[in-house]
This record gives structure tokens, sequence and C-alpha cells, in this order.
């Protein structure tokens, strides 16, 4: 069942916890940094994304098509919620949806899965994969601002690929606190909460945001020489995390140029007229499949802004997929 046949009407269903069960960081990470690379070296078609705007959240759809390592194509579009008021008003998480992938050979439906999971773990690795390439390689320090499940995500993939020791956190939610701290001690970090998280991150290394919020957090004085951040959690028009001049003294890598003019930080640090448009020194791709060089010089301020892009989540798809059939995993439902 690891690939369709015309008459196939089989769909596997896939709950979030056998996503996180069969979805393991080293295998997420592997997957994610070759479909960058792939769309680096013009190898994958460029994906697509579609936003709406509903109530007090929004709505969006992103898609794409990535062949496997033996050139069989798939298609997976990601139907994601985004809701920061769900937790406090309707006990629901603020990221809910799901992800359908089908065989891109003739069509036929494959998968559905759990998408706040997947969407987690993809997102982390994808900033492992940009610090494994744009910060210096003896990083040990990370401020984290926000500890949610995607800042809870980033810790294990990050540790995946730098030599991190300690660890500041910064939440509103004590509890949130709490989870990301027993998370980092499981991973063996030393953890403290940052009660001036700007301050802590001017003694970090790494620097990752992963908030839902619209007001800037970290500012251009805020990190030191030799830097990387990633703004993770600006993925619609409206969000912002970094403050324009930020980019504007740094060295930015998109994961998605057009994607994050539109909705990620980039696209608020171009209004401000802080840099221009050409001035983005790459796409991630760009340096995985080696067209751009990385970190040249350990003084060097990167950053990363993450948007998000589908073929990160074709990539992790089609891994959980895979361990999902051979491990007899999942429900299967047959579609008429």
């Amino acid at each position: 069942m690891s690939r369709a046949s015309a008459d196939n009407r089989v769909v596997l269903v896939l709950s979030g916890r056998e996503v996180a069960e069969l979805l393991d960081p080293g295998s997420c990470l592997a997957a994610v940094e070759r479909a960058f690379k792939l769309l680096g070296e013009g190898k994958a078609l460029r994906p697509a994304l579609c936003g709406l705007h509903a109530g007090d959240g929004g709505f969006h759809v992103k898609a794409a098509v990535l062949a496997d390592e033996e050139g069989h194509p798939f298609f997976a579009a990601k139907v994601n919620a985004n809701f920061p008021d769900n937790p406090a008003r309707r006990g629901l998480p603020t990221v809910q949806g799901a992800v359908l992938l089908m065989d891109g050979s003739c069509g036929a439906p494959l998968a559905v899965l759990d998408s706040a999971v997947l969407t987690a773990l993809r997102t982390a690795a994808a900033t492992a994969v940009a610090a494994k390439h744009l910060a210096r390689p003896d990083s040990a320090v990370l401020t984290l601002c926000g500890c949610g499940v995607q800042g809870r995500a980033h810790l294990a993939f990050l540790a995946a690929v730098l030599p991190l020791r300690l660890v500041w956190l910064a939440d509103r939610d004590p509890s949130a606190l709490d989870r990301c701290a027993a998370e980092a001690a499981r991973l063996g970090l030393e953890a403290h909460a940052a009660d001036d998280f700007r301050a802590a991150c001017r003694e970090s290394d790494l620097c990752v945001t992963c908030t839902p919020g619209r007001e800037v957090v970290l500012g251009a004085d805020d990190v030191r020489s030799g830097a990387f951040v990633a703004g993770v959690g600006a993925d619609s028009e409206s969000k912002r995390e970094l403050a324009p001049a930020l980019l504007g003294r740094s060295k930015v890598v998109a994961d998605l140029a057009e994607q994050c003019t539109r909705i990620g930080d980039l696209h608020h640090a171009l209004a401000a007229g802080a840099l221009a448009a050409g001035d983005v020194y790459a796409e991630l791709g760009d340096v995985v499949a080696g067209r751009k060089p990385g970190r040249t010089n350990p003084e060097e301020v990167f950053v990363f802004d993450s948007t998000g892009m589908a073929l990160q989540d074709a990539a992790a798809a089609i891994v959980t997929y895979r361990r999902a059939v051979a491990a007899g995993r999942g429900v299967r439902v047959e579609l008429a």
C-alpha cells in the first residue's frame, strides 16, 4: 500500500498521536532538508498557498508536489485553522487541521493525517535545517520565546544539530514554561525561565520566536554578533515578531521568498523600508543546495524567516504514511 493504483480507494487515517509516534526527529529532519535541497536545485515545483480570514482566526491551504527518492510523485494539501483565542475561550487547540496525501501519478487519495503535530514537527525541522547551515557550529545557548507545542518541538530538533547546553525560556503561561523546561531536562539541557527575554537573547547564540503575536518581541539591538535568529510565528499578514531594523542589519534567509514578502516578518520589514526585496540574501533551499554559501563569518547575524511551506508538509507526510503502512497503523477507510 506504499503506492496507490487506479482502483485502490482505501485511505489511511492517522491521528496526531500516531503521527508523533511514527515521525521521529531524525527522519523528519532528513526529509525536510531533502525537500529544501530539491527546491534549491530546481527539481521540485514551487508550492502554493491560499489564505482566508474567518472570525477571530483564519484558514490557510498549502499544497505541493514532491517526488520520493525513487522519483515517484506525491501530492499533499494541508488545511490548517489558526484561532489564537481557542485555548482560553473554547478549550480547543490554536492550530487544527488535516493533511491530505495523494498519489501524484494517478490522483488516488492515500492518507489523511492530523496536521497539528505534523506542522509542529516539520516547522521545527526547517528551523533546525536553517540553524545547521547558518548558525555558528559551536552554538550552545538558546533563547526561546513561546513555549507551546511548537516551542517544545524546536528544542528536540535544534539539539539534534547543535551542541546545545543551556536554554532560556519565555512564555506568559507558567504551565507552558514548566512543560518546556521538562522537555529540556529530558534532552539533557539546562533550562531557566528568562525574566527578561531580550536580555537573554543578547547573551545567546540562537534566538527563536514561536509566538502567535502581532507585536514585535525582538529588536535590532537585542541580538549579539554571530547570532542566528528564527522568526517562526509570523504566518499571516497581521502577525509579526521581529523588528524591521533587525532584518535590516542581518543576512535574511527566507523559506520561500515570495511567501515571506506576503505574510512573514520580511513583509513588515519591506513595508517599513528597512530593506528591499533584492537585499534578501537567499532562500534556504539555495543554501542547502550549495547555490549560496551559508555562514562564512563568525560575526554575521542571520535571520531565518520561516512562514512554512507545503514541501515540508509533503516530505513529512510521505515518511509518516510509509511508516504507518509498514507498521499496520491507522484506520483504513474505503472511499466509494
